[in-house]
C-alpha cells in the first residue's frame, strides 16, 4: 500500500498554514521586523541567499556562545563593546532561555528573587529549575485605561519596606521594563534604590531593546546601571523570531557562573544563522543615524494613528513605545476579546487583546495601508455609544497584596503530589499551578502561593470576561 495515499498532505501541513497566514494577515503583530520590511539591510540580503550552505555546525573557525575562540566569541565580544557591557552571549531560545539561565547562573537554591506579578513565566519555570524562592510585589493599577502601570521609586520605596518589615533578605530583584502595552519606569533611580541595599538588578528588557537607539525613548537598562540586561532582538530589535542577548555588567557576577547557567538550558547545536541574525540585529540601534531615523519616523507614526483614531471615536492609551499602541474599550462597548476577533476576519492580527483593550504592535515600518484597513474594519464594528468618556468601568485590579510569599518554594509546589479541587473549596490550600486569567497573562497565584477568599471572590465575580476564551477553569490543582 503507498502510505502517501492515506496522508496527500504528510510533511506540507505546517508550511502550506505559514504561507497562508503570511498572505493573509495585515501583521500589526510581532515580530518587529513586520514580515522582514524592517530587517537591516546585511540581514535581509543574507536571507536572499540560499540557505542550504550557511547551515552550519560549530566549526573551529566559527565556534559558539559558550567557546572561547570562533567567529561566534568575536561577535559577541563586539556587541558587549558596542553596548557598554562587561561579556555577553546570543541565544537561540528567546528571552526565555536566558532569563533562566541567569537565574540559575548567579542565584543557588533557597535564595530569594523579588519580581513583579507582570514577570515573564520563564521566570517562574526558572525559579522551579534552580529552586528559587521568589517573593512577588504588585504594581499599580489605572482605572482610566484598565491596565497596570511600571512601579515608580515611591511605590517601589513601599515595596522594599514591606520586605524589611517581614525580615526577608532579598538576593536579586528583577524589574521587567517596560511593560507588554509600552509604559516604561524610571529605571535608573529604580536601580540606584536597589544598589543602595545592596541588591544586585536583572532587567528583563525584552519589550525595551530599541531604546537605546534614540534620545527621545526612556534610558534603557544597560544605561540605567543594571547587572543584567536580558535583550529580545525579535521583540524590540529587526531580528528573527528566537533570538535574543544575555547582558552582564560590572562585577556582581562572575562570567564562569553565567556560563554554567548557559550551559544547563542552551543548545549544543545553535543555528549559527540566527546567531549571525543576533549579531545584526543587536548592532542596529548603533548604526546612525538611520536607526534614530527610523524611530523618529516611528515616534511620528504613533502621533498620527493616535489622532486618527481618536478622531474615529477611540481613545488610545498613552506609550513610551512608539511601537505599540492600545485601543482602550469601555463598559458601553466590545470588550478587546472581541475587538481582536471582528479585526481578525478582515485579516488584521493585533499583539494582546485584553478585557480594556487591544494593543497592536506597528514595529519599524508598518504596510503603507495599515492605518486605511485598520480604520476601515474599525468602522465597520456597531455598537451602542462607541467609546464614551469616562474610565473602564467593568475591569477592577485583582485583590492581589502589595508583597506576597509563597507558603512553599515554586519547586516543591511544582513537583509535589497533588489534586483538583472546585476553587471555592481550594480556599485556604497551597496552588500547584499558575492561576493567571488570560490576557492579559499577569498572575494572580502562582505555584506555592495559598488561595485566599478574596482572590477565589475576584475570580467567580470575573469568570464571564473570559468566557469567549472557553472560560476558566472551575478546579484548580492544589497540594495534598
Amino acid at each position: 500500500m503507498n502510505r502517501d495515499r492515506l496522508n496527500p498532505t504528510a510533511g506540507t501541513v505546517l508550511l502550506k498554514a505559514l504561507q497562508r497566514a503570511a498572505a493573509f494577515t495585515l501583521p500589526l503583530h510581532l515580530p518587529a521586523h513586520g514580515q522582514g520590511r524592517g530587517f537591516p539591510p546585511a540581514l535581509a540580503a543574507l536571507l536572499t541567499e540560499p540557505l542550504g550552505p550557511l547551515d552550519l555546525p560549530e566549526l573551529p573557525s566559527l565556534g559558539g556562545p559558550l567557546l572561547p575562540h570562533g567567529a561566534v566569541a568575536e561577535a559577541q565580544r563586539a556587541t558587549a563593546k558596542l553596548w557598554g557591557s562587561r561579556c555577553c552571549w546570543f541565544g537561540v531560545n528567546g528571552s526565555t532561555g536566558l532569563l533562566q539561565a541567569a537565574l540559575l547562573g548567579v542565584l543557588r537554591p533557597g535564595q530569594r528573587l523579588l519580581c513583579p506579578r507582570n514577570l515573564h513565566r520563564s521566570v517562574l519555570h526558572g525559579a522551579v529549575l534552580a529552586g528559587l524562592e521568589p517573593i512577588y510585589y504588585s504594581l499599580p493599577f489605572s482605572q482610566r485605561w484598565g491596565l497596570s502601570q511600571p512601579v515608580d521609586v515611591a511605590w517601589f520605596q513601599r515595596v522594599l519596606a514591606a520586605v524589611a518589615d517581614q525580615g526577608c533578605s532579598m538576593d536579586l530583584a528583577l524589574l521587567v521594563n517596560p511593560t507588554y502595552q509600552g509604559l516604561s519606569a524610571p529605571l535608573t533611580p529604580l536601580v540606584r534604590l536597589c544598589h543602595s541595599q545592596g541588591l544586585p538588578v536583572l532587567v528583563d528588557e525584552a519589550h525595551g531593546s530599541h531604546f537605546r537607539a534614540h534620545g527621545g525613548l526612556p534610558r534603557d537598562a544597560l544605561a540605567a546601571g543594571a547587572d543584567l540586561v536580558v535583550h529580545s532582538t525579535h521583540k524590540s530589535l529587526p531580528g528573527l523570531t528566537q533570538t535574543a542577548v544575555l547582558h552582564s555588567c560590572g562585577a556582581r557576577f562572575s562570567r564562569e557562573d553565567l556560563e554554567q547557567g548557559l550551559l544547563l538550558l542552551q543548545t549544543s547545536s545553535p543555528s549559527v544563522l540566527l546567531l549571525a541574525a543576533t549579531e545584526l540585529a543587536a548592532a542596529w540601534p548603533h548604526q546612525q543615524p538611520q536607526a534614530g531615523c527610523v524611530l523618529s519616523r516611528a515616534m511620528d507614526r504613533w502621533c498620527h494613528w493616535q489622532q486618527q483614531l481618536t478622531r474615529a471615536g477611540w481613545r488610545v492609551s498613552p506609550s513610551d513605545d512608539p511601537l505599540r499602541l492600545r485601543l482602550c474599550t469601555t463598559a458601553g462597548g466590545p470588550d478587546g476579546l472581541a475587538l481582536d476577533e471582528h479585526l481578525l476576519r478582515f485579516g488584521i492580527g493585533g499583539e494582546l487583546p485584553e478585557v480594556a483593550g487591544l494593543t497592536f504592535y506597528l514595529g519599524f515600518q508598518p504596510p503603507r495601508q495599515a492605518l486605511g484597513r485598520l480604520r476601515d474594519a474599525l468602522a465597520q464594528l456597531h455598537w451602542s455609544a462607541p467609546n464614551p468618556p469616562g474610565v473602564v468601568e467593568r475591569v477592577q485590579p485583582a485583590p492581589t497584596p502589595l508583597l506576597a510569599r509563597s507558603a512553599v518554594p515554586p519547586r516543591t509546589a511544582w513537583f509535589g503530589p497533588s489534586r483538583r479541587l472546585p476553587l471555592k473549596e481550594a480556599v485556604g490550600h497551597v496552588v500547584a499551578e499558575a492561576v493567571t486569567p488570560y490576557p492579559p497573562g499577569i498572575p494572580l497565584l502562582l505555584p506555592g502561593e495559598r488561595l485566599d477568599e478574596e482572590r477565589c471572590t475576584w475570580l467567580f465575580h470575573n469568570r464571564h470576561l473570559w468566557q469567549r476564551l472557553g472560560g476558566m477553569l472551575d478546579t484548580v490543582k492544589v497540594l495534598m
